[in-house]
């Protein structure tokens, strides 16, 4: 589980393409300071498991649904991401609860600089929106964000200049494909409040029962 709060950003610095998979070399720092082979980490929002540790950064391994699922598969070499370790057990919870498991893809489509605040409106799918609330939680790219405004297409969020500069939202443009999860709060409150198609009680008239109660078969 992460919190949606960057931690660093890294540099991808090789993609390894396989016919329906990739490997990710990423270039870090602080994430190392603990990072041990076999423990999670997001990258642009995606949760990721390192699989080989250097001084300078890890790999880890993308496959087919993931590149599928998110941006990933548009990274190159240079690229710069987003990333954050798993939440220990004893951490703050300065975001939200975000699983690192990426519902869609979102399109930038204005970015407004208001004051020192930046404005960007995102274009999303009905799927995705269904649980998009004003002021409630969304991670962009893995980002802990509060949706200011949601319209037919899309939502809006207002990102203060520390969180611009701190992640890859800086290196956001309009037409640009970003990584969104939804709160995953929403998403099992609704699967608990559909009906429960249930199974008609298993009889009880079995041969054995009509024969105790006398009846001859």
């Amino acid at each position: 589980m992460f919190t949606g709060i960057v931690e660093e950003v890294g540099k991808i610095e090789r993609i390894q393409k396989g016919r329906h998979s990739a490997v990710l070399s990423i270039q870090a720092d602080r994430i190392l300071e603990d990072l041990k082979v076999g423990d999670s980490v997001a990258v642009n929002g995606v949760c990721l498991t390192a699989t080989t540790l250097s001084s300078h950064g890890f790999t880890a391994d993308v496959m087919h649904e993931t590149l599928n699922r998110s941006s990933l598969a548009q990274l190159k070499s240079g690229s710069r991401v987003n990333l954050e370790r798993a939440m220990p057990a004893n951490g703050r919870f300065g975001g939200h609860i975000v699983a690192g498991h990426v519902d869609g893809l979102g399109k930038i489509t204005k970015i407004q600089r208001d004051d020192t605040a930046v404005w960007y409106v995102i274009q999303a799918d009905p799927s995705i929106l269904r649980y998009v609330v004003e002021k409630g939680s969304i991670a962009i790219d893995g980002i802990s964000l509060t949706v200011a405004q949601v319209t037919s297409d899309g939502f809006s969020i207002s990102a203060i200049p520390h969180t611009v500069q701190m992640t890859v939202l800086s290196e956001r443009r309009e037409g640009d494909l970003v990584n969104l999860e939804n709160d995953v709060i929403g998403k099992y409150v609704e699967k608990l409040c559909r009906p429960v198609d249930k199974q008609p009680p298993k009889s009880r008239l079995t041969k054995d029962f009509l024969s105790q109660c006398g009846y001859e078969m």
